[in-house]
């Protein structure tokens, strides 16, 4: 139980980074000062996986150990002083939010079954885990949401929390498991940002009369 748990607490530390360059590389982009670096920085970092221990009524990671909270911080001032280094911010963005989300949807995926939850209820917490951040910081950075975009996303979320979850109902090992499971997810939305893959989406069309003449 300790492993798991010391496992799960580095891989919240390290998604929590991931996410928290993304929302610092948007405060560059909006030309805050350094307190909203902090800000965004902090608030995409834990976002997901705060709403996400609520909701299966767990210590909320960053409030047991503010080990995450302490990361973020050091990567908004990283990121205040170095992100005039990165001549494509906006490509950062996507390359740490890829990796942030494959992370944590396997990781929210895990915590759920650890939790006691099903294999829906484990799956939505990748997938809310692997969202919510980012919608928080494009919502407060005033971005277009990638979730309403026509980009594969959730998809990816989904693909990499439901192959974690069905390699552990087929005992596979955890490691083994969240390693492939990341693997998916993180090249599936790679793969989707660099070839414009998208799903079919709703076409409107004309309602049906229901006059009845």
């Amino acid at each position: 139980m300790d492993t798991t748990f010391t496992l799960f607490q580095i891989l919240d530390i390290a998604a929590a980074i991931a996410f928290a360059i993304t929302g610092a590389l948007v405060a560059s982009r909006k030309q805050l000062d350094i307190l909203g670096f902090i800000w965004l920085a902090v608030i995409t970092g834990v976002g997901g996986g705060t709403i996400r221990d609520l909701i299966l009524d767990v210590p909320v990671f960053w409030v047991q150990d503010p080990t995450a909270v302490i990361a973020c911080i050091t990567t908004a001032v990283v990121v205040h002083f170095a992100a005039h280094l990165m001549e494509s911010r906006y490509r950062f963005i996507l390359l740490f939010d890829a990796f942030g989300m494959a992370l944590v949807a396997v990781v929210g995926a895990a915590k759920g079954l650890d939790a006691g939850a099903g294999v829906l209820v484990a799956i939505m917490m990748g997938v809310m885990t692997a969202s919510l951040g980012g919608i928080i910081r494009d919502t407060l950075g005033q971005e277009p949401s990638i979730i309403l975009s026509n980009e594969i996303y959730v998809a990816a979320a989904v693909a990499g929390a439901g192959l974690f979850v069905t390699l552990r109902y087929l005992d596979i090992d955890q490691g083994y498991a969240m390693s492939a499971s990341f693997a998916v997810a993180f090249l599936i939305r790679v793969f989707a940002v660099r070839y414009g893959w998208s799903l079919p989406v709703y076409k409107s069309r004309a309602g049906r009369d229901m006059s009845g003449e």
